[in-house]
């Protein structure tokens, strides 16, 4: 014997409380045919006469009154279980904890999340900008639905997915000295300067770290450590110093040679950026909306 479906309960239940097979079918919007059959198909499953039925109407037996008491009471916990369900899918449509990098999340977040609003008007979207560090940590620890890093290595004990990939460039002011250059600077020289950075954790710092600790060259203590990519532009704008930057904080301004490049022999400093979320979760509403939003990103 096979368990009846939740529907055929339904109308079991509506023929005990309105008396008619064709009162109950029009309640669940079917016709009174198809509810018929049902619940002679219902009857034949479960080996039992369930409903008297009768040129005045149907009446439940002895039978049909116990098990449309179980009925209600299986309906009640079905019901109770898809009004959980829809509750959980319309919390989890409505809220979105983001936490991403301050590169990615000053010159490509906005866009991204400029898309998805029009995808998920309803969204509730809750922006954590940070370093890439901390962003691991977050999704790691359930703070955030969704990261977005840059670091050169892809962090471990989390889901990882490739999203685009970004240039550092070495930038001065315009009346520094390495702005006459007619060489390339060589990496050790980059490594022997003090130079303007972000904080420890940052992904540009260890992107640059990482690419000078790769070709023999320790780098010197900084000339300044600021907490935002805005910061270390607008320093090297100043004319504080220089500093190595994603071409996405200073493009406009090398257009404009308000800041200037300089090319660096023999170092690598392109970079991933990556997509991060919790490890063996499945990304779903405008969590998966926005990552395939961040994947169109070009490459």
């Amino acid at each position: 014997m096979t368990a009846p479906d939740s529907e055929s309960l339904r109308l079991l239940v509506l023929v005990g409380e309105l008396g008619s097979i064709g009162a109950a079918a029009t309640e669940l919007r079917v016709s009174q045919p198809a509810a018929s059959k049902r619940l002679t198909s219902l009857e034949r499953r479960l080996g039992l006469e369930l409903v008297e039925r009768t040129r005045q109407g149907c009446t439940l037996t002895p039978a049909g009154v116990v098990v449309t008491d179980w009925a209600r009471q299986v309906l009640a916990h079905v019901d109770g279980l898809m009004n959980g369900v829809r509750a959980l899918r319309a919390q989890q449509q409505s809220r979105l904890r983001v936490a991403a990098s301050m590169t990615i999340a000053e010159y490509l977040a906005p866009g991204w999340i400029s898309e998805l609003r029009r995808a998920f008007p309803e969204s509730h979207l809750e922006l954590d900008v940070t370093n890439s560090a901390t962003v691991v940590e977050a999704i790691r620890h359930g703070r955030a639905d969704l990261g977005f890093v840059e670091t050169p290595i892809a962090p471990e004990g989390v889901s990882v997915r490739h999203v685009t990939r970004d240039r550092m460039v070495l930038v001065v002011p315009p009346d520094h000295p390495w702005a006459r250059l007619r060489r390339p600077l060589n990496p050790t020289e980059l490594a022997a300067t003090p130079l303007i950075v972000r904080e420890r954790g940052s992904g540009t710092r260890e992107t640059l770290y990482r690419a000078l600790a790769d070709l023999g060259a320790d780098p010197v203590a900084p000339l300044l450590e600021l907490h935002s990519t805005t910061a270390v532009r607008n320093s090297v704008v100043a004319g504080a110093g220089p500093s190595v930057l994603s071409i996405l904080a200073v493009g406009t301004d090398l257009a404009e040679r308000r800041v200037i490049e300089v090319d660096v022999d023999g170092i690598d400093l392109r970079r991933p950026l990556r997509a991060v979320w919790r490890s063996g979760l499945q990304l779903t509403g405008p969590a998966a909306a926005l990552l395939a939003t961040a994947m169109r990103t070009p490459r």
